[in-house]
């Protein structure tokens, strides 16, 4: 960090990045040099051949240059290790080095190519050495071919547009021209991005709404990472720093720093029957996945029991299903949720950019009308996950701020079309019109169902709807404080869903920013810490993450150069999270919540708690 400035512009890896493959690349050099040296002392002899004086000398220069190319890189990484990753002072010679190493490909790729036309020529000597000679210049091809490689996947697309070296000054950075520029790489950024997603996502589609989510999520991944001058290894070893910081803090914490809050009797009751019902809709959230899911929890019967229904041919009058042309999915369906052919009203399995899938069934056992929505399983669902401005509702409530997830609520708005406008609601309710309206959903799922409740609720006052791990960033301030009386969210455990938005995101980006400037040592020891603490544990390493004496009320200076200068995200308050742009405000998750942790090792019982909470608590 930052990011290396080679031939005028930046690139996408920094000069402290070189000590890992300036290793692997100086193994395989030894070993090679090593194996010529060996093949020339052994065979030299049998060189007194046609051609042999060529092939003698091949050896010869390769080993000398070989050796250079040892010297050079062991120079890489000596350097490499060097300063920390907000100081690449002591590291000012790299560009220096890279130069050299660079050039030393040319004698490399020539010296490879005169050995294999040498090698085509069909010299008279000892098929022995010709085949070690072989192997020599297939492996300088090779090393070469892997170093253009590499090249390609380090090169970033925007290192020529991006300013190498800033203003700091405020002038500076009210100034028209530094407008202009902000605004122009902005736009790159994002036209960056939207290429990137196109070719990712290309067997999705080419309809509106495919193109629409392709721009949104361009503008959101363009909107995070554009502002800060952070390389892929930066991120990684900000995210290790942080997992140890977080179990230094947890492992540090006494009894006394935990606060607990049991339930009253009227809300224990209250818990008691909300988490039975969560355990009996759940199985209608599952269901909706079709025969994947059904598949993947049954592991040794669901494919045989599945396997019987998707043969079978259906009776005319069942045919309910949409995108399920061997009927594996309304199978798995049958068994999951134990209900018949006749309960069920509506089953779709289109899926599209801002159009998911979902069932209408009537459970008996419950008195309700149950819709249930599918959660994220295609690339479709995910583009519908990334689009993650906010957009304003139009409901018929008296809700001031209504606004929400735009992918989401498309979503909503399009199940709820299809529930009003093709009368399956009605047709449902003329069955059992005694039966109450339940909407449920997991992941993208349970924010659809919560969105399509809100939707409904004029309709269907005593609506109620059971979001398993919802996302977190779904509503506005009003709209969950509207939604507690009739919304129910399950969030298990450390589950990251009902924690993931674009704000929480924007405080990571932060966090990250802020435990690289304050740490001392060099990436490859935090990287390599960080790898053997994932796998194997141990003590977190204490690395000093903050100032001592007080707050820290205006940035590092390396915290600082970690920012692009200008960015509106920047808040240079340690304490409060960082502003997101005003195209993401920050968005809650829906109604109560019900927070279930594992208690003991054992994993055999379980603690439960109800929360009432604000989307900032999770």
């Amino acid at each position: 960090m930052p990011g290396m400035v080679l031939f005028g512009r930046r690139w996408a890896i920094a000069s402290d990045d070189l000590v890992f493959p300036g290793i692997f690349e100086l193994f395989l050099r030894v070993l090679w040099w090593i194996g010529i040296l060996s093949l020339y002392l052994l065979h030299r002899g049998k060189l007194d051949c046609a051609g042999g004086v060529l092939l003698s000398s091949y050896l010869i220069v390769l080993m000398v240059l070989l050796a250079v190319i040892i010297c050079t890189v062991s120079a890489i990484v000596c350097v490499s290790m060097k300063g920390t990753i907000c100081n690449p002072g002591p590291r000012k010679s790299m560009s220096k080095l890279l130069y050299v190493r660079l050039a030393l490909f040319l004698p490399e790729l020539v010296w490879a190519s005169l050995g294999a036309a040498w090698i085509a020529d069909g010299v008279q000597c000892d098929q022995a050495v010709v085949k070690g000679i072989i192997a020599t210049v297939v492996v300088s091809w090779v090393i070469i071919a892997s170093t253009v490689v590499t090249i390609i996947i380090v090169f970033d697309p925007l290192g020529g547009k991006t300013p190498l070296y800033p203003s700091a000054g405020p002038g500076h950075l009210d100034s028209h021209e530094s407008s202009q520029l902000l605004s122009g790489l902005k736009t790159a950024a994002t036209g960056v991005w939207e290429t990137r997603v196109k070719v990712l996502c290309c067997c999705v589609g080419n309809d509106d709404h495919t193109r629409a989510a392709f721009s949104s999520t361009a503008e959101l991944f363009s909107a995070y990472f554009s502002d800060t001058d952070l390389v892929p290894s930066d991120i990684a070893a900000g995210l290790a720093l942080l997992h140890q910081q977080q179990d230094n803090i947890r492992n540090n914490q006494g009894p006394d720093q935990v606060i607990s809050h049991p339930p009253g009797p009227s809300q224990e009751a209250d818990l008691d029957a909300e988490l039975e019902n969560c355990h009996h809709y759940m199985q209608f959230a599952a269901a909706a996945y079709g025969w994947p899911l059904y598949v993947y929890r049954n592991p040794f019967t669901g494919l045989c029991r599945v396997g019987g229904d998707c043969c079978r041919n259906r009776a005319p009058e069942y045919d309910l299903v949409g995108g399920d042309q061997f009927n594996c999915h309304f199978g798995s369906i049958l068994h999951t949720t134990g209900l018949q052919y006749r309960d069920f009203i509506h089953v779709s399995f289109h899926d599209k950019v801002y159009e998911l899938p979902f069932l209408v069934a009537l459970d008996h056992r419950k008195e309700s009308v149950v819709v249930a929505v599918r959660g994220t399983m295609s690339l479709q669902d995910i583009l519908t996950d990334l689009s993650a401005e906010s957009e304003t509702l139009v409901l018929e409530c008296e809700v001031q701020d209504c606004s929400a997830h735009k992918g989401i609520s498309q979503a909503a708005r399009y199940v709820y079309g299809r529930l009003v406008n093709h009368g399956i609601l009605s047709q449902a309710f003329s069955i059992a019109p005694e039966y109450r309206l339940v909407i449920v959903g997991h992941s993208l799922g349970a924010g659809a169902a919560a969105l399509l409740a809100i939707m409904l609720r004029n309709s269907y006052p005593q609506v109620r709807c059971y979001a398993f791990s919802p996302p977190r960033g779904l509503l506005s301030k009003s709209l969950y404080e509207y939604s507690k009386s009739f919304i129910v969210s399950l969030v298990l455990g450390k589950d990251v869903i009902p924690r993931l938005s674009v704000t929480n995101l924007e405080d990571l980006k932060k966090r990250i920013l802020r435990v690289i400037a304050h740490c001392n040592k060099p990436k490859y020891r935090i990287l390599l810490r960080g790898c053997w603490y994932e796998l194997f544990g141990g003590s977190p390493e204490n690395f000093p993450t903050e100032l001592d004496g007080g707050d820290l009320m205006q940035p590092l200076l390396g915290e600082q150069s970690l920012r692009t200068h200008g960015s509106p995200a920047y808040s240079f308050s340690s304490d409060s999270p960082l502003e997101s742009p005003t195209k993401y405000p920050p968005l809650y998750p829906p109604g109560r919540i019900i927070h279930l942790e594992e208690e003991g090792s054992s994993g055999s019982f379980f603690f439960f708690q109800v929360f009432l909470l604000s989307c900032c608590s999770l």
